[in-house]
């Protein structure tokens, strides 16, 4: 779990009982925000959780990995389906979360990376990562970047992550246990394991933001930064090019002057090339001109 490149993992279907109904029409976790939710959560079924969990878990983490890892995973999404089935991990859209935090000053945790909260945050959040860019330089981290970089870190900017230690000393010393703290990442998947080492840790109004900030809408939050929330985990060659699944559906709301930026860019990669491999055929006849003078 702490390098967080973690696997792909199947959909987190809820348990059956013996009559063959779905355990998940009994799911109904306390919410003492429900008054703020203009849609309650109570009337939702566990399978749409779980649904959206696990599709919130196979877009973070597409690549194989170690069994050992695969282990850790199942193991962890497991105990994070029970946390939310038994009502200690409540759930909010990330549209509740807003009116909960701008309408009842409800705090809102930021566990994301650096790299993903310097793009954007919602105003007046606090950040504590739980997870964060593995910088330092060892005999173990060169190998594991250079692996990183070329399984794909070059294409969609995901950096080496490492465990932030510090995590929970840094919550504890800013936030007291009975307080309602609303925590969310990028995707959903890293904050529910800040949830489960909150509880751990003594705090019980745990709120999840579902589907992370990329799920939020610009009205939901007041936001700060310089890109919008969907872009926030992008990076890479990928990008560049505007070649990720949230740059395409940006495009779709703004039209073609926001396609004319990548088109422009992928068009002077094109011309660029095009130098480069004319420039290398004149160079090499006037590499052996000069050494046969």
């Amino acid at each position: 779990m702490e390098a967080l490149n973690l696997p792909t993992v199947t959909a987190l279907r809820p348990p059956r009982e013996s009559n063959g109904s779905k355990s998940a029409a009994k799911f109904k976790p306390p919410n003492p925000l429900k008054p703020l939710s203009p849609k309650p959560l109570l009337g939702r079924p566990r399978s749409h959780y779980s649904h959206r969990l696990a599709a919130g878990v196979r877009a973070e983490y597409s690549e194989d990995e170690p069994s050992k890892q695969m282990q850790e995973m199942n193991a962890a999404k497991k105990r994070w389906e029970a946390l939310i089935r038994e009502g200690k991990i409540k759930i909010l859209t990330p549209k509740e979360a807003g009116y909960a935090v701008r309408l009842s000053n409800k705090t809102l945790l930021d566990v994301r990376p650096s790299t993903e909260h310097e793009k954007a945050w919602v105003k007046g959040s606090p950040w504590i990562p739980i997870f964060d860019v593995d910088s330092t330089i060892t005999a173990g981290s060169i190998p594991k970047n250079i692996t990183n970089f070329v399984m794909g870190g070059w294409w969609s900017g995901s950096p080496v992550l490492s465990y932030n230690s510090q995590f929970l000393q840094k919550v504890e010393e800013q936030f007291p246990r009975d307080i309602e703290l609303i925590v969310a990442c990028q995707k959903g998947l890293r904050s529910l394991a800040a949830c489960e080492q909150l509880l751990k840790a003594g705090y019980e109004n745990i709120f999840w933001v579902q589907g992370g900030l990329e799920a939020a809408e610009e009205e939901d939050f007041q936001r700060e930064g310089p890109q919008p929330f969907k872009l926030a985990g992008i990076g890479g060659f990928s990008e560049f090019l505007g070649w990720t699944d949230q740059q395409r559906a940006q495009a779709a709301k703004e039209g073609w002057g926001y396609r004319f930026v990548f088109t422009a860019r992928l068009a002077g990669l094109v011309i660029l090339a095009d130098a480069l491999f004319i420039g290398a055929q004149q160079l090499g006849p006037y590499l052996q001109h000069l050494r046969s003078n």
